[in-house]
């Protein structure tokens, strides 16, 4: 027999989150980011490569390439991104090309909710009610838990630049949402359930994951085939389809590849285990309380359709040497365990958490306000002069616009802070108000004041502009072996012409780029050596410049 509900929840706990909060706390997370910086190294460049060359003409939908370089199997998002700047062309390129995948974050949010109010929604999952009445009314809790798991995720710390990246993963993680969706809604929403179900699984295979589309088919299988409600049972089939969709078009895209990683030392599982504790973070230890106060809840769908998504995502990443683009997927049924702590949570505990929270994000705040101010006037001098080191040749630039956005930002900290330690405040969710405001106030800081910092140290603009200097635009360069991402900063800062596949002795280009590698040989037959191009934050990313000799 299982042991009672631990839930108790009064009604006046229950409070939903404001709407207006609720958008500007995703508008905060969204939005900073999108406007005024190139694609960063290395994923995200690479990825952009390959949707310019697909609108530009350079390549085919079918086959996208960057200087010739075939891309991945994840056709999907390229066709995202180059759709998104086909639509756009007064935009910036890059610009552009983020739109998408805003949108998917967003959904990813917006699927979180409806996913974790459906689970709330299931008899197990309700509150205990009380002798003489006041208990909360079951719409009110579910959405109450709902917009706590949407919290959790924005207070995750490992999506924060992963989900603003334009990547085959992003479009992996709204697929996983979506199929998390799928499963906690087919009780209550069996059609939109089954359509759902349909695409999801295949939407990850063509972006590049069919392992991992099969693998969640086979857990929600399990899931619906033991389910106490008969349409979902009767939806095991659908399931199993969608898991076939997906293998077959990872089958004909050739999307299966071996990438299981090694983690046969104690370095390496101690590698992987300090990812998956900072990467998913504040989540995790919420979602393990959830395990363990619901311990005999965990055959009730409220607690094993998350679990059984979030442990196909962590055996994943675990199995491929502790690949954070895996562990992505994890967030939002991770979230959806960690937002059921909620109700059982100990008043220290929501404590504990209330104050690494003020401490932990008020610290890094200072942080940056301090550097910036430094960057714009030297003073403080250390700072200053760390900045200059760490960038050479970086030139602050101010922004009012951008000036105004981080204050307004931190007097919204400050009044929540305000707000979250006073006195009587009942709801469900307020022990992730904090984090995830503590979240997105770093992530907006960091993308107003600190992004000319940001976007001179992840971007290949200063290398682009070095050869710029001696090779003019719209002039053919030889790259073999070059990082993909810097052959697509090379093709939309410096709008060149790359030949990245022609071996050095048989190009027409006059200009030749190779990667430095340290104590190899530095000499190609037939090309002069005529400069040596480092990144300025990075001392081993070096890249040589070679001009043909003559014959």
């Amino acid at each position: 027999m299982n042991s009672p509900n631990p839930a108790l929840v009064t009604q006046r706990a229950a409070q939903r989150l404001p709407r207006v909060a609720l958008l500007l706390f995703c508008a905060a997370y969204l939005l900073p980011g999108l406007v005024g910086r190139d694609p960063w190294k290395n994923a995200d460049a690479a990825a952009f490569g390959h949707m310019l060359s697909i609108a530009a003409g350079r390549s085919g939908w079918l086959s996208p390439s960057v200087g010739g370089l075939p891309a991945d199997v994840a056709l999907v998002p390229y066709w995202l991104g180059a759709a998104a700047i086909k639509l756009l062309p007064w935009a910036d390129p890059a610009l552009a090309a983020r739109l998408p995948f805003a949108l998917l974050l967003a959904l990813v949010l917006w699927l979180t909710w409806y996913a974790t109010y459906h689970l709330a929604r299931t008899d197990a999952a309700q509150p205990l009610p009380f002798a003489f009445g006041g208990e909360a009314h079951p719409v009110d809790y579910a959405r109450a838990i709902a917009d706590g798991a949407v919290l959790a995720v924005m207070a995750t710390l490992g999506l924060l630049q992963l989900g603003h990246e334009t990547t085959p993963e992003l479009v992996q993680l709204a697929g996983a949402a979506l199929y998390l969706y799928a499963l906690a809604a087919a009780p209550f929403r069996l059609r939109a359930a089954r359509a759902a179900l349909l695409l999801a699984l295949p939407v990850m295979a063509a972006s590049g994951a069919p392992a991992l589309a099969v693998a969640f088919a086979l857990v929600g299988m399990i899931i619906f085939a033991r389910s106490t409600y008969p349409q979902v049972r009767r939806s095991v089939l659908w399931v199993a389809a969608a898991g076939l969709l997906a293998a077959g078009l990872g089958t004909l895209l050739r999307a299966w590849a071996w990438r299981v990683g090694g983690t046969d030392s104690a370095a390496q599982w101690l590698s992987v285990g300090r990812l998956l504790v900072w990467f998913t973070w504040p989540a995790w230890p919420l979602a393990l309380w959830t395990l363990w106060r619901w311990r005999s809840h965990w055959l009730h769908r409220h607690i094993s359709v998350p679990l059984g998504c979030a442990a196909v995502a962590l055996l994943a990443s675990i199995a491929m040497g502790g690949s954070d683009r895996a562990l992505m997927l994890a967030v939002p049924p991770l979230a959806a365990l960690a937002a059921f702590a909620l109700p059982t949570l100990q008043r220290s505990a929501a404590a504990a958490i209330d104050w690494f929270s003020v401490f932990f994000f008020s610290a890094c705040a200072l942080v940056i306000w301090v550097i910036y101010v430094a960057m714009q006037t030297g003073v403080p001098a250390k700072p200053a002069a760390n900045v200059a080191k760490l960038a050479p040749g970086f030139v602050p630039v101010f922004s009012g616009i951008a000036l105004v956005a981080a204050v307004l930002g931190t007097l919204a900290w400050l009044w929540l802070v305000r707000w979250r330690t006073g006195r009587n405040r009942h709801p469900l969710w307020k022990s992730l108000v904090l984090p995830a405001g503590g979240v997105a106030l770093c992530w907006l800081l960091l993308m107003t004041l600190w992004l000319p910092l940001l976007d001179y140290a992840r971007s290949y603009r200063p290398v682009v502009a070095r050869i710029a200097e001696q090779v003019p635009a719209d002039a053919c360069i030889a790259a073999p072996q070059i990082p993909t991402s810097l052959i697509a900063s090379l093709e939309y800062i410096g709008g060149y012409r790359v030949d990245a596949i022609t071996p050095p002795d048989v190009t027409a280009c006059e200009v030749l780029l190779r990667t430095a590698r340290g104590g190899a040989d530095d000499s190609v037959p037939g090309w002069a050596l005529v400069a040596r191009l480092p990144r300025p934050t990075s001392r081993d990313d070096v890249t040589l410049m070679y001009r043909r000799e003559a014959r």
